[in-house]
């Protein structure tokens, strides 16, 4: 293809990236897409791949196979140092480049730890495939040592599980390890009584799912602490190390903690020399361009808009594939000649939480419902997003299969991880 063709560069292959790159079918473009990862990830089950209901591959699809029908793409597996806006070059970490006319940055975020980062070997994020199966290990891996453990203090905190953050990610981890603990295990084991597990949701602010009602918010505490978990609120964590953690002026040992408290955008404010907010997103203009390159945009996690009724848009999955198609939007009217910006607006569908596998919470604005019938709407909800008709079949079956049987079939611990990690 003519190098004369204009060239779109999308780094980062996630909901924003590669919804720019669908919407601009048909459009005369070529399109590199660059990702420091060869799979396309729908994030908001990864939870369920770390917590053993799911397969990495039932969420996780090849970039290149999703794009092998759009001959204008090239794909590259790099990782991303460097813009170099006035030559209009992507740098590379092995030292190659690639030159662009428009450029969008989709680069998402990272695990914040708040000035800590010295914490990041004691607790597990969770933003990535890897992320999420070394949490399912972790997690498995201590019920199988606590089986052999003889002393009862060190057994006690490979059976404590601290899961710190409120929001979402938090609120579906612990219910979802409560009832792995509770229901899924008892009858595996013959020397610990995995029912005795302790379950610990931390949250630092005044109440968990601070972006939903208040009262979807406490329904959504009262069917945590049915399945056994135990919530703090209003006690933000002042240590982690290997042993556990320090809070409200206590020591709690556990093996285990996850982190879902905070995000922090890549350094792509950092790369362009441009303002950045607390969470080092990029301080975008209503259009989603970078202050002074009008050539570069900046969706997802990547960067900050005041583009919901004057409040930041927020950092989910539908908001990303709104900004994708408006900056594919966008880079078709310049092509034609209409340069005029165009500020980004936002329509929030509604937000979605997930309790175990019986209950859920969601929030339409206009109605709110919570249950069996919100999870079922749940579910429904993220089957019909999933890319293909193999994985929402495959994920359409795991659930029924969990919801009927109890029975997580993704227990595996492969001989590799178990030597790694086990004395």
């Amino acid at each position: 293809m003519s190098d004369s063709i204009h060239h779109v560069v999308i780094v980062g292959a996630g909901f924003g990236g590669l919804e720019v790159a669908h919407r601009l079918a048909g459009a005369p473009v070529r399109i590199t897409i660059i990702d420091q990862r060869n799979y396309h990830l729908f994030q908001p089950l990864l939870y369920q791949v770390a917590t053993a209901s799911l397969a990495a591959s039932e969420i996780a699809w090849p970039i290149r196979h999703l794009l092998r029908e759009r001959k204008e793409i090239t794909t590259l597996l790099a990782v991303v140092t460097d813009i170099d806006s006035a030559d209009k070059r992507v740098l590379f970490e092995d030292g190659g480049a690639v030159s662009y006319d428009t450029l969008v940055l989709a680069t998402g975020a990272q695990p914040a730890y708040f000035g800590h980062d010295e914490w990041k070997p004691y607790v597990g994020g969770l933003k990535t495939v890897e992320d999420a199966i070394t949490i399912r290990r972790r997690v498995l891996l201590s019920f199988e040592r606590a089986e052999r453990e003889t002393d009862d203090e060190r057994r006690a905190a490979l059976l404590t599980f601290i899961i710190v953050g409120g929001g979402s990610t938090g609120v579906e981890l612990a219910g979802t390890i409560a009832e792995l603990a509770h229901e899924n295990l008892p009858k595996d084991f013959r020397h610990i009584d995995t029912q005795k597990a302790r379950i610990i949701l931390i949250e630092a602010g005044p109440r968990i799912l601070p972006d939903f009602t208040k009262d979807l918010a406490a329904y959504a505490q009262a069917a945590l602490e049915r399945l056994g978990v135990e919530i703090e609120l209003g006690r933000p964590v002042r240590d982690c190390t290997d042993n556990g953690i320090v809070f409200d002026g206590r020591n709690v040992a556990a093996k285990v903690i996850l982190w879902a408290a905070g995000v922090r955008a890549s350094p792509a404010a950092d790369w362009l020399g441009v303002p950045a907010d607390h969470a080092n997103r990029v301080k975008a203009k209503p259009d989603l361009s970078a202050p002074g390159h009008p050539e570069i945009f900046v969706i997802g996690d990547t960067g900050s808009v005041d583009g919901w009724h004057g409040k930041p848009v927020p950092g989910i999955a539908p908001a990303a594939k709104q900004q994708g198609h408006h900056v594919a939007t966008t880079i078709k009217l310049r092509l034609r000649g209409d340069s005029a910006p165009r500020p980004f607006r936002y329509k929030h569908a509604g937000s979605l939480a997930t309790i175990g596998k019986r209950s859920a919470i969601i929030d339409f604005g206009w109605i709110r419902i919570r249950g069996w019938l919100a999870w079922w709407l749940w579910g429904l909800t993220h089957i019909y997003f999933l890319i293909d008709v193999r994985s929402r079949l495959a994920v359409a079956l795991s659930w029924l299969w969990i919801y009927a049987s109890g029975d997580r079939s993704a227990r595996l611990i492969t001989q590799d991880e178990q030597r790694s990690t086990l004395p």
